[in-house]
């Protein structure tokens, strides 16, 4: 039998331990108002992980990549809890807009029109890349080596304009032009060229160097189309506060190690919030 001055021992550890905790949740000050989060003391963020090493569910079914890793040290840094919806690119925008999370965490490619729609962030520079099959025996050197090739595509995404671009620009040089085949995400355009439905298909660099370092396919072409990739936010409140989170992490280093662990470049700028009142 448990004396009683045990007991109360024990009672009083648990006070203290009681204590501990609320004292560290109560330094712990969210930096973002719940009254700008769609719930309270969460940054939900919209993911979509069919893009290794950046974002993709590993064999636990857990989510890893650079962008899952960035995401949870800037909820951390807000003093929230991180979050995610594993969602279509498709549907990341129209999401946003209508309040079913805070934050696009997936590598959506900057534009001014985009940031005419939503709060945007620039923080990483990115290009896009074509893979094809690893037994390949062509040689590309320019993109106009892909004319009368059918490519696969995440639909709705700068990857698809940018390929509908190059396929313009591929017949108004007197060309054929590119089938274009769009997949609702990347992991259905790769799984269509595995089985031989499409010639290849259009991601961007990291992604591709991914699966060309693992033997899976063969990079043709890379460096297409440079573009900043962002952050994208509704709520302005909410863009300044990951804006001076940004900044932080730049400045005591932990985002360019973070960017040098992945072999990904960084962009040039200050991380200024871009998008509709700025």
């Amino acid at each position: 039998m448990i004396s009683k001055r045990f007991s109360m021992k024990m009672l009083s550890a648990a006070l203290v331990l009681g204590a501990v905790a609320n004292a560290s949740a109560q330094d712990c000050t969210p930096k973002v108002a719940d009254s700008e989060l769609i719930k309270s003391g969460t940054l939900i963020m919209s993911t979509n992980p069919t893009l290794p090493p950046l974002q993709f569910v590993d064999s636990n079914g857990d989510l890893q990549g650079m962008r899952i890793e960035l995401g949870n040290e800037i909820a951390k840094r807000l003093c929230l809890e991180p979050e995610y919806i594993r969602i279509e690119f498709s549907a990341m925008i129209p999401g946003l807009q209508s309040g079913r999370w805070d934050l696009i965490n997936t590598g959506i490619f900057f534009t001014e029109e985009r940031a005419g729609l939503m709060q945007m962030i620039p923080y990483e520079n990115q290009a896009i890349s074509i893979s094809v099959a690893p037994d390949t025996e062509t040689v590309y050197e320019t993109k106009e080596d892909l004319d009368g090739m059918a490519i696969g595509v995440e639909i709705g995404g700068f990857e698809e304009a940018k390929l509908r671009l190059m396929d313009e620009e591929l017949k108004g040089e007197g060309l054929d032009g590119i089938t274009i085949r769009a997949f609702d995400n990347f992991a259905m355009a790769f799984q269509a060229l595995r089985s031989g439905q499409v010639d290849g298909v259009v991601s961007i660099d990291a992604v591709a160097k991914e699966y060309d370092t693992r033997g899976d396919f063969e990079t043709a072409l890379s460096g297409l189309y440079p573009a900043p990739v962002a952050l994208a936010m509704k709520n302005p409140a909410l863009a300044d506060a990951v804006s001076e989170t940004l900044v932080e992490m730049k400045a005591d280093g932990s985002l360019g190690a973070l960017f040098d662990e992945y072999g990904l470049p960084m962009v040039d700028g200050d991380y200024t919030v871009k998008g509709p009142g700025r």
